[in-house]
């Protein structure tokens, strides 16, 4: 699908956000896979992407432009145990992030993350958790402005030899309680901030 630029008349404020369907991919996905492997690190094949959009479809969101429909945005996520914690926790993940570059700087990109945190926090997600580039320092602003935090550095991570950080947003506490506050914009509160 072509990809409309920005205009005053199209203002990224206007996009269309929904929910993923498997009715939805003879339409998106040749679009998804193309705006995504764009950027990212790892080339992935259309299995990999089945994988994510036929288990939980419920967890990715598309952002479209309000007269076209072209694809300007999407996130892939996907909700599972995770065993290694005692007792099991419910582990959200982020695989995907993607906005057109014509796009970027609107908040187009924490529009979609917040979408996705909400929809695993709706289904008594614990954590969520993604990789990006060490590099990739948009990313990393845009994750840690919306409460993550860094866990650990995975050295030669991606095949192209690059490192990365594993990012933790911590949902709940040990007692299984809601561990984070947000403000009216969904911005995580610090402590100073709660009252």
């Amino acid at each position: 699908m072509a990809e409309t630029p920005p205009s005053s008349t199209s203002h990224p404020g206007n996009l269309k956000y929904i929910r993923y369907d498997h009715s939805l991919e003879t339409k998106y996905l040749p679009a998804i896979r193309a705006l995504i492997s764009k950027d990212l690190s790892e080339p992935y094949s259309i299995y990999v992407y089945r994988y994510f959009l036929y288990q939980w479809g419920h967890l990715c969101f598309l952002a479209l432009h309000p007269t076209t429909e072209d694809l300007i945005g999407v996130i892939i996520c996907k909700l599972e145990p995770h065993i290694s914690h005692s007792p099991p926790t419910l582990r959200g993940y982020i695989a995907m992030l993607a906005v057109s570059s014509g796009y970027r700087g609107h908040g187009i990109a924490t529009t979609l993350v917040k979408m996705g945190i909400e929809a695993m926090t709706q289904r008594n997600a614990d954590e969520v958790v993604l990789e990006t580039e060490e590099t990739n320092i948009p990313a990393m602003r845009l994750y840690e402005r919306l409460g993550f935090l860094r866990s650990k550095k995975l050295h030669r991570y991606y095949l192209n030899g690059s490192s990365a950080y594993r990012l933790v947003l911590l949902l709940k506490n040990a007692e299984g309680e809601e561990d984070r506050d947000f403000d009216a914009e969904g911005m995580a509160l610090d402590e100073d901030e709660i009252s």
